[in-house]
């Protein structure tokens, strides 16, 4: 049988081939240097809640309008909390842009949208 290659071609597949490494009587390691080992990336495990799982939130977004007061004076009216519990959530939004005050079904988190909007409250119902 005829060889096809050429010699261009042998000269194209030498340059694109691996280095070959021979470590004689070394037994498998450089100089008496041991080989790195390779130990198997372990992947952590995540588990994400599904969407469906996840409740619903009433998320009440920091504006330039509303006096720090009023917002606490709303949170305890409308959601029956204490001044302590009011006032950490009113921080929450004026110091991170936003709160979540109240979780539960889809359907109560709209109406207590709803009913800080009467307030002049910006609010929005997102999942958890």
């Amino acid at each position: 049988m005829v060889s096809t290659r050429t010699p261009y071609d042998a000269a194209t597949d030498l340059r694109f081939a691996a280095p070959v490494h021979r470590f004689g009587e070394s037994g498998g390691n450089m100089g008496g240097m041991a080989l790195p080992q390779v130990a198997p990336v372990e992947t952590p495990e995540i588990q994400e809640v599904p969407e469906e799982d996840r409740p619903w939130v009433t998320i009440v977004w920091d504006d330039p309008v509303n006096l720090m007061s009023y917002v606490t004076w709303v949170f305890q009216k409308l959601f029956g909390y204490s001044k302590e519990k009011a006032e950490r959530l009113m921080m929450d939004v004026h110091t991170k842009g936003k709160a979540v005050v109240s979780i539960g079904a889809r359907e109560r988190m709209e109406m207590d949208a709803n009913q800080l909007h009467g307030y002049g409250l910006w609010a929005t119902v997102d999942r958890g």
